[in-house]
């Protein structure tokens, strides 16, 4: 393996933009952030995405040895809506984790569902614009993560890693995918509305940690002013077996930091287990998606 080579996590959370390449022996070798801060617009917290590359360069721009990154992965602030047309266009504003703006929304999917929906959850976010009969509701072909958006952005794939697509919908963990049952239930609490899409058309494909999430396309390089086109891991999550998290567009010689770099490729846990509590702070006693934690926002069966 070529010593010189790195690996690039870039993380955009609600104080900084982050940039941090790491070696083999997972040493911290370069780095970058900028620093920005949520606005409070029209009722809404929200960041500009111009403000999003911008943050972006800048905080690559203080990375040295840019071409010897070999792969790299993109996390970020979860939860939120971000809902766009066909063409990728913006139809409102990026309302972040921080509104609590839909409270009869959460109320009404948590006993549909059985399941307990936070109000910064991505289907509280669709469900309460579709009860504010708003205006962009019809013209959405996509919603996503902050995360899902930067991937797309530079990848040109629609996907979230698991983890992070926990955060959007409730998560089956016998299949790893969003909950068929609940999927339905929201498909036929919607219909009478006659809206011209369904809840599995809107919502971005979801990936395990391993499988093939795509390459940094040129278009991708030239928005971020010329990085080498590595290939990426699904954006945000934490989960997936660590041993097959690095099987797909890296060299064999890179297994070992993958397991170990929880950031850049889903960290060193396990394959997902139930009884598993506190992953992170927040963890709801009772496994319900009440806390922060990404695995206890599963659906356990």
């Amino acid at each position: 393996m070529n010593e010189k080579k790195t690996c690039l996590g870039i993380e955009l959370g609600s104080t900084r933009i982050k940039a941090v390449a790491i070696n083999s022996d997972f040493q911290p070798v370069s780095s970058g952030d900028y620093t920005w801060a949520s606005r409070y617009e029209n009722g809404v917290w929200t960041y500009p995405l111009e403000e999003v590359w911008t943050g972006l360069k800048t905080a690559l721009s203080q990375v040295e040895d840019r071409e010897n990154i070999a792969a790299a992965g993109v996390s970020a602030m979860m939860h939120g809506y971000l809902a766009f047309d066909k063409e990728w266009n913006l139809l409102t504003p990026f309302r972040t984790w921080q509104n609590t703006i839909t409270g009869q929304a959460a109320a009404e999917l948590t006993a549909l569902f059985g399941f307990n929906i936070p109000q910064r959850w991505s289907i509280a976010h669709i469900y309460q614009a579709v009860l504010n009969k708003e205006e962009h509701v019809p013209k959405i072909a996509h919603i996503t993560t902050l995360a899902g958006y930067i991937h797309y952005m530079l990848t040109g794939v629609n996907a979230v890693g698991v983890g992070e697509a926990s955060g959007m919908f409730p998560i089956d963990s016998g299949t790893q995918d969003y909950d068929q049952e609940m999927v339905k239930k929201f498909d036929a609490l919607v219909k009478e509305r006659d809206l011209p899409w369904t809840l599995t058309e809107l919502l971005p494909r979801v990936l395990a940690a391993g499988q093939d999430a795509g390459k940094l396309t040129g278009a991708g390089a030239a928005m971020l002013d010329g990085l080498p086109r590595h290939p990426l891991r699904a954006s945000g999550g934490r989960r997936g077996n660590r041993d097959d998290c690095c099987q797909r567009g890296c060299a064999p010689d890179w297994k070992r930091l993958c397991r170990d770099f929880h950031f850049l490729y889903g960290g060193p846990g396990k394959a997902l287990e139930k009884g598993i509590r506190g992953n992170r702070p927040g963890d709801h006693p009772d496994r319900k998606s009440g806390g922060h934690g990404p695995l206890q926002q599963l659906h356990q069966r």
